[in-house]
């Protein structure tokens, strides 16, 4: 497929059209995909009743292209399914060709000011953190929350994330032992990208990693970043999300090249930085960043592998219920975050490999929630299912939707390392 974004072809409506109803035969008549998320069902029902012709996708209208694009939350799991992408002949790749269609149709229409806000993370965690009281206050009052649904679209029964007035960051920069670039050489150094979910939402995560890093003698530097781009991306915006992207390559790149790797805690952020920043920043400074980013799960047992990691855990975690989410699962790295808690003595890790549903703003909108809580419900059961286990995640959205469907707060694989060390780390 055409994914240069500096080629007219890319932004032609009848190119764009062209390609997308290709992708739409192929998958018409292939089917893999056919129960992998709501897209797919949608796309399915609308190309056997295309026209009354079973498959004439050539027929297709722009309500029904619309309604299957829309569904799409961009989880990416049908990438590595797909038994068409490149090196095939095919050259297949759905998810960008919905993004593709999604740019261009945001060209034409313009952005509202919900995917403004939905898009910029940064503005919007920035911002309640000053409030943060307040703010999470408003965000379960249900008068408030009917006004948030009539103006902004989102459900008013979405759980919403808390923010905190001391983000990682100010927590970060108020600790006296940090290190620096270029201190300390001929060690293992890290660069930790903590994403603004990180920083405005869970700061216990972004603690835990770097209160894990010291335990095991890395170096963990923080430098000055900003969202990764994907909300601007999943809204439409392009220019925003780009900008974004280049200062993060400035600062990462420069990193990298003093012996730096880029470590990761959410799983959307290290899957953007490591396959999809080449593709809207060509730079050789973006193919560094992904070539030198890591998950942070899958950086620790890189470090265990090499006889680095220090295993001497004092606390007893037990059973646990493991969700890995889809842009794990769509990196192909095996579980990472499941072999690093298995390395705690006496822990025992049930997984589960699915899609929470969450997906970033697709959740929260009104016409997506109820249909995000089907997605999640065989994820919800799996947590329920054994009251005594801990719930883990990598992804913290996902957390908030477990939150939600099974009424059971899930943390993260770096937390519960940082508990079985009997490291002091919580979110206050």
């Amino acid at each position: 497929m055409n994914f240069d974004l500096q080629s007219t072809e890319f932004w032609d409506p009848e190119a764009t059209r062209k390609e997308l109803v290709r992708v739409f035969d192929v998958c018409h008549g292939c089917r893999v995909c056919y129960t992998l998320c709501p897209s797919f069902v949608k796309l399915f029902e609308v190309t056997d009743d295309a026209a009354g012709i079973f498959g004439n996708v050539e027929s297709l209208g722009e309500k029904q292209i619309n309604d299957t694009v829309d569904l799409c939350y961009q989880c990416k799991i049908c990438d590595p399914i797909c038994p068409y992408t490149p090196p095939h002949a095919l050259d297949m790749d759905v998810p960008r060709t919905f993004i593709r269609y999604n740019l261009v149709r945001k060209k034409q229409e313009g952005v509202t000011f919900a995917d403004r806000i939905f898009g910029n993370t940064d503005l919007v965690g920035r911002l309640s953190s000053y409030a943060a009281p307040i703010v999470n206050w408003a965000n379960r009052n249900p008068l408030l929350r009917g006004v948030l649904e009539t103006y902004l679209g989102v459900h008013r029964d979405r759980l919403l994330p808390t923010f905190y007035s001391e983000t990682f960051e100010k927590w970060y920069r108020r600790r006296s032992r940090r290190a620096a670039p270029g201190q300390k050489k001929g060690e293992d150094k890290v660069v930790l990208f903590y994403t603004c979910t990180v920083n405005y939402n869970e700061p216990v995560i972004g603690k835990a990693a770097v209160e894990v890093f010291e335990k095991n003698g890395v170096e963990c530097f923080v430098p000055p970043q900003q969202c990764c781009g994907l909300p601007f991306i999943d809204n439409g915006m392009l220019d925003q999300a780009r900008k974004k992207m280049k200062s993060n390559v400035a600062v990462l790149s420069q990193a990298v090249r003093q012996g730096y790797k880029i470590v990761v805690p959410s799983a959307s952020c290290s899957y953007m930085l490591k396959h999809d920043y080449p593709s809207y920043v060509t730079t050789d400074d973006a193919k560094l960043v992904a070539e030198n980013t890591y998950d942070l799960s899958e950086y620790l047992v890189k470090l265990h592998e090499e006889g680095k990691l220090n295993l001497d855990f004092s606390q007893k975690i037990g059973k646990i219920r493991y969700h890995q989410p889809c842009h794990l699962m769509a990196q192909e790295i095996g579980f990472k975050a499941q072999e690093l808690m298995q390395l705690i003595p006496g822990t025992e890790v049930d997984r589960l490999q699915c899609c929470s549903g969450h997906d970033g703003a697709w959740s929260v909108k009104k016409e997506y929630f109820e249909e995000s809580m089907k997605v999640g419900k065989p994820l919800f059961n799996f947590m329920k299912a054994d009251e005594e286990a801990c719930c883990v995640t990598d992804c913290p959205l996902s957390a908030l939707q477990i939150e939600q469907g099974a009424g059971k707060k899930a943390i993260h694989p770096i937390v519960v390392l940082a508990q079985a060390y009997g490291l002091e780390v919580g979110n206050g």
